[in-house]
């Protein structure tokens, strides 16, 4: 696939300057919190995979707070981050079977 990038007109309008400027800022905390959920939600996997339950299950609950952060501030739908606590807390019960 080429990878032929879109070349951005440069605003001149003073509240389109400013706007550049939040969406950089925005852009970049968003990043960082879905590199934090996806790093999360690995620790719970990884811990799954050993089979140590104890560990699975407090990274789980690590996991928990970060997912819901991330849907209170609507980086994900709501409906997104409950899917995945559900997938993740149905693994973490599988152990104890």
């Amino acid at each position: 696939m080429a990878t032929a990038s879109k070349v951005k007109k440069t605003v001149r309008i003073a509240s389109g300057l400013k706007r550049v400027r939040q969406d950089v800022k925005l852009n970049a905390a968003n990043t960082s919190l879905r590199s934090k959920f996806r790093t999360a939600v690995k620790s719970v996997l990884k811990a799954v995979a050993t089979g140590d339950k104890a560990k699975a299950s407090e990274a789980f609950k690590t996991a928990q707070s970060v997912i819901d952060s991330i849907a209170d501030k609507r980086i994900f739908h709501k409906n997104k981050a409950a899917r995945y606590k559900s997938r993740l807390s149905a693994k973490v019960k599988a152990l104890s079977a």
